[in-house]
């Protein structure tokens, strides 16, 4: 072979190997992309795995969790459950919204925010059902959230109750002088310094504080007795004192319906093993969402579970 014809037989061998090069590099960019939009796919649409399975003919409620404290930025917040609560109840499909609580109290106003926001909301489904369930805790503020359901279930050992309104603090006064520190404090308006926890408690104070107190707490016994009526059997006085109770007791008091768990409470009452949990995930996908400027409240559909598996 003469020269040229080894130069020509290295120039087709090199464009053979860039080609073959090409194809594997177009694969394997092929193979990436799909794995990339199957991994959006099963991230922000999961129900596309079950289309057409035995779980989306049975009949199920809606479900949502609300756990820990009750404050702003927290899960149990009218920020955080409102949205899933509404999802909820707009799922026309689901027999009834069904709340599985499981917290000790918090903020009154957010408490107060989210019993109004499920008042409004059977206002809108007067056909959906609204049921409680509570777990360790379902006391204080979460108590009042549950008194906009239609009936209240409780184990026979949870905390259940606690109708009343605390403010706690520490009181300074003294220990900075002791030390050698002269405190400054101005303000404009003669109360603004109120409660100061560095000042001397003054009757003023503590009366200002307990009438604060006292309203909340009002507002707090109306909503028990608009909502239980007849249902309570016990001394007004010891109903709305502040204590709590277990579950046992507060169904005899008529604090609550009656006792059970979320699997038999969901096959006794509607008949049904599977729930759609709406609750707010918090995830990963979640907050990478958010990130973006995308919600998932527009078209974010839950997965199906089985009660029993809870």
């Amino acid at each position: 072979m003469d020269e040229k014809g080894l130069n020509e037989g290295i120039v087709k061998a090199l464009l053979l190997d860039h080609k073959r090069d090409r194809r594997w590099k177009n694969i394997r960019f092929f193979i990436l992309t799909f794995f990339i939009i199957l991994f959006f796919v099963l991230a922000f649409f999961p129900s596309l795995l079950s289309f057409g399975s035995s779980q989306e003919t049975e009949p199920y409620v809606s479900l949502v969790r609300l756990n820990g404290v009750i404050e702003p930025g927290k899960e149990f917040s009218a920020e955080e459950a409102i949205p899933s609560l509404v999802g909820a109840f707009d799922d026309e499909n689901a027999k009834a919204v069904v709340l599985l609580i499981n917290s000790g109290g918090g903020s009154a106003v957010q408490s107060s925010i989210i019993y109004d926001r499920l008042m409004s909301l059977k206002i809108e489904h007067p056909e959906k059902p609204l049921v409680v369930i509570a777990e360790d805790y379902l006391a204080s503020g979460a108590y009042m959230v549950a008194l906009a359901a239609d009936e209240i279930y409780v184990n026979p050992n949870t905390i259940t109750g606690s109708v009343g309104v605390i403010s706690k603090g520490f009181g300074f006064a003294g220990v900075i002088e002791r030390i050698g520190i002269k405190r400054r404090i101005f303000t404009s308006g003669m109360n603004k310094d109120r409660l100061d926890p560095f000042e001397p408690l003054t009757e003023d104070d503590r009366a200002k504080l307990s009438s604060v107190l006292d309203e909340v707490h009002d507002y707090f016994v109306d909503l028990v007795q608009i909502s239980r009526g007849d249902k309570l059997n016990g001394d007004p006085e010891e109903l709305f004192s502040g204590d709590f109770w277990t579950g046992g007791q507060a169904v005899e008091l008529g604090l609550v319906d009656g006792t059970g768990n979320l699997s038999g409470i969901l096959k006794d009452k509607f008949d049904v093993e599977l729930y759609r949990d709406y609750s707010a995930s918090g995830s990963f996908v979640e907050e990478f969402a958010r990130s973006i400027g995308v919600s998932l409240e527009t078209y974010f559909k839950p997965k199906m579970a089985y009660a029993q598996l809870v």
